[in-house]
């Protein structure tokens, strides 16, 4: 098994690995996670604050 896939069964796991049981749509969470990163400038890199 690789890696990262041993991470990710962990983390299913530990803390549920089906959102559409949870009651979350990740298409939902996918289009917020797109309103933030448009409200921040759409910069992956931020300039440091003072």
């Amino acid at each position: 098994m690789f890696f990262s896939m041993k991470i990710s069964q962990d983390i299913r796991r530990e803390h549920g690995g089906d959102l559409a049981a949870d009651g979350l749509d990740p298409e939902e969470g996918m289009r917020r996670k797109s309103e933030e990163f448009a409200a921040a400038g759409n910069r992956v890199y931020l300039p440091i604050a003072d």
